[in-house]
């Protein structure tokens, strides 16, 4: 797409991840302690642990704390139950926002989660009603240089779906949401390490925000990523640095 660059905006979304890296540590626990509660205590059999607990390794995040987590997701210690509910909604020009909770009290949530949609120029929109705008998917993204021909062999073989040459020379490998880890390992075995992996809600289309939009639709994002509640938020909005 001309006017702006998909690597350039993932590097400032890594780069805005690490300033927020305080709150890291409660989100990823609260994804573990989930993740163990679904599928059982232990990673080799349960895809979702697995992709939490490497998140928070990723992070730095002590054993002791992800043992803990895990636990209080099994019965072992006791802990606080938390339930996923995913809000959708609008947010600067139309663009689409989806925003994903763990939470132990609904009625909190959904009255913080609409109070940043208000302040910040968006609005909270009903369930369906933006959701049809993404793809539950596995995303890798793999900086400028990498050898497309190679990646995309190993891609494929490794079970993924689609393989993305972007006009910066950033390449993606997208893969089916439950097949995640088994492609991660099978790249990083063939030797091809993605500066940027996750279970995603990909857009299907994007909308592209300039000038000021860029701004306030920047602050709708940090306050709903800010909120206690608030693990992930995706949207349809790319915001153009130029």
């Amino acid at each position: 797409m001309a006017g702006h660059s998909k690597w350039a905006n993932i590097q400032h979304r890594k780069g805005r991840q690490d300033a927020k890296r305080g709150k890291v540590f409660t989100k990823l626990i609260k994804e573990v302690t989930v993740a163990a509660r679904m599928g059982g205590g232990d990673p080799n059999f349960n895809p979702r642990l697995r992709m939490a607990v490497d998140k928070a390794k990723a992070e730095n995040m002590p054993g002791e704390n992800i043992e803990r987590a895990i636990k209080r997701g099994t019965g072992e210690l006791e802990g606080v139950s938390y339930e996923e509910i995913r809000y959708e909604g609008y947010g600067i020009g139309g663009t689409a926002v989806m925003v994903d909770c763990l939470t132990d009290n609904r009625i909190r949530t959904v009255a913080d989660v609409r109070h940043a949609f208000s302040k910040y120029g968006g609005n909270l929109g009903t369930d369906g009603s933006v959701a049809f705008m993404f793809k539950h998917c596995g995303q890798f993204i793999f900086a400028p240089g990498t050898p497309e021909d190679a990646l995309m062999e190993a891609a494929l073989e490794a079970g993924a779906e689609d393989v993305v040459s972007n006009e910066d020379g950033s390449i993606e490998v997208l893969s089916p949401p439950n097949d995640f880890v088994a492609v991660k390992d099978a790249l990083e075995k063939a030797g091809f390490k993605p500066e940027f992996a996750e279970v995603t809600m990909k857009p299907l289309n994007e909308n592209i925000l300039t000038g000021d939009d860029t701004a306030r639709m920047q602050k709708l994002l940090d306050a709903l990523d800010s909120l206690d509640d608030v693990q992930d938020v995706y949207t349809t909005a790319v915001m153009d640095e130029d």
